[in-house]
């Protein structure tokens, strides 16, 4: 069975965080191996507490989870400050061994901040050239770039572009926080371009985000190329949230 390794915070809630990415990987046929970044208490309405794992015990669960068996791919998610960001860097191996798919975790849907301005600094000039895959929302990308949210096709674009020059290999930009009756992604890659498009569908729902990156660590660990492994993510989290209307 093909193992992904989780990097990220639980979520008492189940909502999010290494529940959602658990349930989804398993539904790929993936096993889980885990480092906890974080320990936090959430509701749907709002995050009451966080409790950052310590950076020497982190570092251990990376190098353990690596011990163990091969890991066919990488998903993170939450970091919380900066020291993890470093420490999780440190921990990684070079992104043509290992694909990692980097879920850029800046703040809850409450508005809570779960990675302060050190830590996306952090994230932004030292996490990101290890980067195969970065997936942000729009919020997400604006705050990495130090601009305004995209309103148009040609903006996300532009910014997904921009996010590219900081480092990852790829980058998809999702458009979930978008209006219209269509939500665009928009897949970034080397010299190339694809949007990846669905009916929008007229709910929200906690853990998207998480979900669409695991699914896509599932499948760039059996083997699917990037824009591939993108399709299935999209398909998979527009379909959940179909089943949950």
């Amino acid at each position: 069975m093909t193992a992904v390794l989780v990097i990220a915070a639980s979520d008492s809630s189940g909502g999010a965080g290494l529940t959602r990415d658990v349930q989804v990987l398993a539904h790929f046929g993936c096993e889980v191996l885990c480092a906890v970044t974080a320990i936090t208490a959430q509701t749907n309405e709002q995050v009451t507490a966080i409790h950052l794992v310590p950076v020497p015990v982190l570092s251990a669960q990376i190098g353990a989870a690596f011990a163990g068996r091969r890991v066919g791919a990488i998903k993170i998610g939450m970091l919380g400050s900066a020291a993890t960001v470093r420490a999780v860097t440190q921990a990684l191996p070079p992104r043509d061994i290992v694909p990692l798919v980097l879920d850029p975790v800046l703040a809850a849907s409450s508005g809570a901040v779960l990675l302060d301005a050190p830590g996306r600094e952090a994230l932004r000039y030292e996490l990101l050239p290890r980067t195969t895959l970065l997936t942000p929302n729009l919020p997400e990308a604006a705050l990495l770039l130090g601009e305004k949210p995209a309103t148009t096709l040609a903006e996300v674009q532009r910014q997904a572009r921009a996010l590219l020059d900081l480092g990852p290999a790829a980058v998809l930009l999702k458009g979930g926080h978008a209006s219209g009756e269509t939500a665009v992604d928009v897949l970034v890659f080397g010299a190339s371009l694809r949007l990846l498009d669905a009916a929008r569908v007229a709910r929200t729902q906690r853990g998207t985000g998480c979900a669409l990156a695991s699914a896509i660590a599932a499948g760039l660990a059996q083997g699917l190329p990037l824009a591939d492994a993108c399709e299935q993510g999209k398909r998979y989290v527009t379909a959940w949230l179909r089943r949950e209307e």
